[in-house]
């Protein structure tokens, strides 16, 4: 879950920050300094380095709103220093000035490159330092507040999605009380597999939110199938064998690709390796990737999870099982990357189990 009370509680505290700044000023003379500082230190609360090294230690330590920044100095010049600024996204957002005699267009066009926003040419005037840095701090402030509103904004966002995911994967089993955990736990074991293959955190994500969905489509299937207590009739295990059918319909409605990839996981994940699944019959890599990591994940799970009717395989037995068919049921090189994964594995077992 989202803790949307965090974003609201720094959009708050936005809101009634001080209004006195920090400024950091960088300069390798003394006598520079002096004057910024005295034009600066009635307003501001006015920090100061005679280097480029340890100016980037006070931005990292103290985190100033805005740096005067000299260009010509020894060792680290200012364009250095703003490089290694912009670069760093804890410091990123840092409006820097930069204060130079250096007035061609080559050099402004270098310091505009580098990541500045405005330039003080010296020599220094009173007035035009305090517009300046009056300017950019107010510009930098409604970007601040700007940036946050879009985070609070996102993850009012990514707070639906979970709950509409949370929604649709709980109305696929909802008649079966124990899936309900075992949806999530899958979908751990889905991400530890995906991030071993080198996917990216989004996609990994994508699956983690996919792979719960992947039994949506039987809410179409009738109850006295669904709950039979007994072994269904051909004509039952036909109707049943439509579930994956059922949910790719409804999760295909939608273009965006999570959901596109949920279809996808719903439609493949009874698919087996050897083409002896349904509702296909696809065989091999013919199977979507998505779908060949569920499989794995989903019966794992299913066989290290105690249910009424049988007791929790070890983990190790698990692993046999997916060893013995891999080639037939499984992709056998997801198995044997999902069993590489032991110690993330047997991580996420414990925390569910801390879980209870």
């Amino acid at each position: 879950m989202i803790d949307l009370d965090y974003f609201n509680e720094s959009l708050e505290s936005f809101e009634c920050s001080k209004n006195r700044f920090k400024v950091l000023v960088v300069d390798d003379l003394a006598d520079n300094i002096n004057i910024l500082k005295g034009i600066l230190q009635e307003q501001y609360d006015v920090l100061v380095a005679k280097n480029g090294k340890l100016a980037l230690s006070i931005i990292a330590n103290q985190q100033p709103d805005l740096v005067l920044l000299d260009v010509m100095m020894p060792e680290m010049n200012g364009y250095q220093v703003c490089e290694a600024i912009k670069r760093d996204p804890a410091t990123c957002h840092i409006p820097v000035i930069f204060i130079t005699a250096m007035t061609s267009i080559e050099d402004e066009q270098e310091g505009f490159e580098v990541g500045a926003v405005d330039f003080i040419t010296k020599p220094i005037t009173p007035l035009t330092t305090l517009a300046r840095v009056a300017n950019h701090l107010a510009l930098s402030q409604q970007d601040q507040r700007n940036r946050l509103i879009i985070e609070q904004r996102t993850a009012q966002l990514r707070e639906a999605l979970y709950s509409a995911v949370k929604m649709l994967s709980e109305a696929g089993t909802y008649n079966d009380e124990m899936t309900g955990s075992h949806m999530w736990r899958m979908a751990d074991y889905c991400a530890v597999l995906a991030r071993s293959l080198g996917w990216s955190e989004q996609d990994v994500e994508n699956i983690h939110l996919a792979a719960p969905m992947h039994d949506t489509g039987k809410i179409g299937i009738p109850d006295n199938i669904l709950k039979a207590p007994r072994k269904l009739t051909p004509e039952e295990w036909d109707i049943m064998k439509q579930h994956p059918l059922i949910g790719a319909d409804i999760l295909g409605n939608s273009k965006a690709p999570l959901f596109k990839m949920a279809a996808e996981v719903s439609l493949g994940h009874h698919e087996k390796w050897d083409g002896s699944g349904y509702p296909s019959g696809l065989k091999g890599e013919e199977i979507p990737l998505t779908a060949r990591i569920v499989a794995i994940a989903d019966v794992f799970d299913a066989l290290t999870m105690e249910r009424p009717y049988k007791t929790a395989w070890t983990v190790e037995e698990a692993y046999q099982y997916l060893q013995d068919n891999a080639g037939k049921q499984f992709d056998p090189k997801l198995v044997a990357a999902f069993i590489s994964q032991d110690d993330q594995i047997r991580a996420v077992k414990a925390e569910w189990q801390e879980r209870g």
